[in-house]
């Protein structure tokens, strides 16, 4: 019989077991496309993060991370959402977690077009409207909001890594902009 006092972030993995980790496994992310609605539901805004890369690259993100052991997916894009955009942000989690997409990431340019260097990972992709305050957090520099048109445009889409500006157009996409 175990004495021991549990775990209080029992998801967690140490750095050197999650490198091993994920030299070994895929890992199971959620992202995020926040967007802002009309009074119709449809999408006026499209939210983004400023983030600098490994080489100090300003490059832009989604609102993205891990989901941990024992971790519904719900969860998980709370916390997520709350640890990128702040816990004023207000997002309106989906009824059902359907993703609008499954995203595949190699560490090695593939077929899928999404790339990330320290691993395989599998994501789960959803629109998440928000409805509150947003102050970027964690590694982000700052949160642009933006009309589909202009994130949509050549030059912001040069600006998302690892394909990430696919994953946006495959947002707006499935809200039905520029169908």
């Amino acid at each position: 019989m175990s004495v021991r006092t549990p775990d209080p972030n029992p998801g967690w993995l140490s750095d050197e077991d999650l490198f091993e980790a994920r030299g070994r496994l895929p890992m199971v992310y959620v992202e995020a496309v926040p967007v802002r609605l009309d009074p119709l539901g449809f999408v006026n805004e499209v939210g983004t993060l400023l983030k600098a890369d490994e080489d100090g690259a300003m490059v832009r993100s989604l609102v993205s991370g891990r989901v941990l052991y024992r971790e519904t997916i719900r969860a998980a894009l709370l916390r997520h959402m709350e640890k990128d955009l702040g816990a004023m942000a207000l997002p309106q989690l989906p009824i059902s977690p359907v993703p609008f997409t499954v995203a595949e990431y190699f560490p090695a340019p593939s077929q899928t077009g999404f790339t990330d260097d320290r691993q395989h990972a599998v994501s789960l992709a959803y629109i998440i409207p928000v409805t509150g305050e947003c102050e970027p957090r964690q590694d982000a520099l700052e949160l642009t909001w933006m009309t589909p048109e202009e994130v949509l445009s050549d030059g912001v889409q040069l600006e998302f890594s690892g394909g990430r500006g696919s994953l946006i157009r495959q947002a707006l996409a499935f809200a039905g902009v520029g169908s």
